[in-house]
């Protein structure tokens, strides 16, 4: 299979080296940031254009949301596999009269940040049940967590990683500006982290919860709240204290 990845960002850069650690070689990386594609092709050994998208039967789409449209009409040629990578969009979002598919990884990417790829679930959705079996037979080669899934259900698997993942690394930050607005080292924290994490491998999230507001230890929340000074991390704080409590029926 001929395979060209386009973007130049973190999940492209990923998804080639996914791809080469398990002897597949994609013809081409192609984008816009040729700074970018130029690190991607010295590190990983793949031709890169800016202008010339080569010849393929599948093209992998790793852009933003708002790009994969627009992206997607650079793709002329009608018998090929075209898949974007997001998890929020339908696979009918990509423009052209070519097959089109889903090719969903469910992880948070970064360039500087190692990943075992063999643990990443794959979500995939096509338009023919051939094509189903070639993107699994792909996913297959890079990780043993591979399944089918519609769009509809796709929405909720990202919605859910939003919540297990984006807010929980901004209530991070939030953390860390209160860690560092009292010179305390924020590396303190990791251990802790570390385990909060490590427990829902083991029992029921609702089950692993601690704190003051699981408690009702309304003296401590209310400490709390004395010692937030930005209005804006107050509201953060209540509204998950609530949260919380509701959930606990406290």
């Amino acid at each position: 299979m001929q395979i060209v990845i386009i973007g130049s960002g973190n999940v492209a850069y990923h998804m080639a080296k996914a791809f080469i650690q398990n002897g597949i070689y994609p013809i081409q990386i192609f984008g816009r940031n040729e700074k970018e594609l130029s690190k991607i092709s010295e590190e990983l050994n793949i031709p890169f254009s800016t202008d010339s998208l080569e010849d393929a039967t599948l093209y992998i789409i790793c852009v933003s949301d708002n790009s994969v449209e627009e992206v997607s009409k650079i793709i002329t040629k009608k018998d090929c596999l075209v898949a974007h990578t997001s998890g929020s969009l339908p696979k009918e979002i990509l423009v052209g009269e070519y097959r089109k598919a889903s090719f969903y990884p469910l992880q948070t990417f970064s360039k500087s940040k190692e990943l075992d790829y063999g643990k990443i679930p794959f979500f995939i959705e096509t338009e023919n049940k051939e094509d189903q079996e070639v993107l699994f037979k792909l996913a297959s080669k890079v990780s043993s967590n591979v399944m089918e899934s519609n769009h509809e259900k796709r929405k909720y698997i990202h919605l859910t990683a939003v919540f297990a993942c984006n807010f929980v690394n901004h209530l991070f930050s939030r953390a860390k500006e209160i860690s560092d607005s009292q010179e305390i080292p924020f590396n303190y924290f990791l251990p802790l982290i570390d385990e909060t994490v490590q427990k829902i491998h083991e029992i029921e999230p609702k089950q692993a919860q601690t704190g003051p507001a699981v408690r009702n230890d309304l003296r401590v929340l209310q400490l709390h709240e004395q010692l937030i000074k930005d209005e804006e991390s107050l509201e953060i704080y209540k509204t998950m204290n609530h949260s919380i409590q509701k959930m606990y029926e406290l």
